[in-house]
């Protein structure tokens, strides 16, 4: 069988194409390049915008370096225009409604299982691969998403909006393997130009920014008002209050500030529409939690529950699964959180299991605290 798998320069995709040669497939390779600094106006925050050359042209160098040595067939698409219209625009758009999204989480849908497959399919090729942690597999006739054997680097989080046909297009070659082992079969067959190299970090085909500058390209600050919530007094002034997260210590600019209790705090509230950032100190945590989420935007792969089961969900990446009775309501999915969960936040994305299978995921909505909304 012919696969095409996605290298991108790093040694997770390198390793997962040599596997595959070793397990009969018959490989051809594909770089993506997904975006243009210059294009997209990618200045402010970008530590690589001087370079000689930048990260992606590093990447596709080492790309190169690792399809030669494998002795398969090295392919580039562009797909810069996709990945602005379906992931960056969303991305743009949740950040000005104040919200925190996952633009990972539809990159693999848009991009990697979708734009990048219908590529494969011009080239006569119907099976793709990725260096993901995370498997797949038949449960009741329906092919689902699983959780990886390393639990560390296990990536199923951010494939909980796959449909179906497209987990069932995809190989894992990594499934079985923990990083360690990714590594050193990588140094094994002297693939020298990713064997130590870092893991990618920042947004994904971004990179690493200062992001608060790099949003600025985009979302023109707008200063206003921090306020501490339990009494409405104005504390300090922030930079632009889509440049926060809900639960935020750090980076507030509210040190010593005269009158306030000695210790940490965070934000817990932001209201977009008057500008106005709401902190609250560190023993009032109670207001970040939530024992109720309404989750839209839900891809869910099978027959849908007819009434509540339990289920295990993420609402952030490496976070334990948290135990919940999920309920359909209509097209969207109501959460009850069997323990209070800390810090559950509009646009993020909740990632439902049953053990180890991914039963699918949507965006975070809203959230409720003992009957009473949370997040407004």
């Amino acid at each position: 069988m012919k696969v095409l798998v996605g290298l991108s320069g790093g040694v997770d995709s390198a390793v997962a194409a040599y596997l595959l040669l070793q397990q009969g497939y018959e490989v051809e390779a594909c770089f993506m390049r997904n975006w243009d600094s210059l294009a997209n106006g990618d200045y402010l925050g970008n530590p690589t915008i001087n370079d000689s050359q930048c990260p992606q042209e590093k990447d596709y160098d080492d790309a190169k370096k690792v399809a030669e040595k494998l002795g398969i067939k090295l392919h580039r698409a562009d797909f810069v225009k996709e990945y602005w219209d379906n992931v960056f625009s969303y991305f743009l758009k949740e950040y000005e409604q104040g919200r925190t999204p996952n633009p990972d989480v539809f990159c693999n849908k848009y991009i990697k299982f979708d734009s990048f497959r219908e590529y494969a399919k011009t080239l006569g090729i119907e099976k793709i691969a990725m260096g993901h942690y995370a498997s797949n597999g038949i449960y009741l006739g329906h092919h689902y998403i699983y959780k990886a054997l390393d639990i560390n680097k296990d990536q199923s989080y951010f494939l909980c909006q796959l449909n179906e046909e497209q987990v069932a297009s995809c190989i894992f070659p990594l499934a079985k393997l923990e990083k360690p082992e990714v590594r050193k079969i990588a140094k094994s067959l002297d693939l020298d130009s990713v064997m130590d190299k870092k893991d990618s970090t920042g947004v994904c085909f971004i990179g690493e920014r200062n992001f608060r500058q790099f949003l600025q390209n985009y979302l023109p600050s707008k200063e206003g008002d921090i306020v501490l919530g339990e009494n409405n007094q104005v504390i300090g002034r922030h930079q632009g209050v889509l440049y926060y997260t809900i639960g935020q210590r750090h980076g507030l600019g509210i040190g010593g500030v005269s009158g306030l209790e000695a210790g940490a705090y965070f934000v817990y509230k932001k209201d977009v529409k008057n500008n106005i950032l709401y902190v609250a100190h560190s023993s009032e945590d109670e207001l970040l939690y939530s024992d109720t989420v309404y989750v839209d935007g839900v891809n869910w792969i099978g027959p849908k529950p007819e009434a509540p089961i339990r289920v295990g969900v993420k609402f952030r990446y490496r976070q334990p699964d948290q135990p919940c009775l999920l309920s359909f309501e209509g097209e969207r999915i109501k959460l009850e959180c069997i323990n209070k969960v800390k810090s559950v936040t509009p646009g993020q994305i909740a990632a439902i299991y049953e053990g180890e299978r991914l039963l699918g995921g949507g965006i975070i909505e809203m959230t409720y605290y003992k009957g009473v909304r949370n997040d407004v």
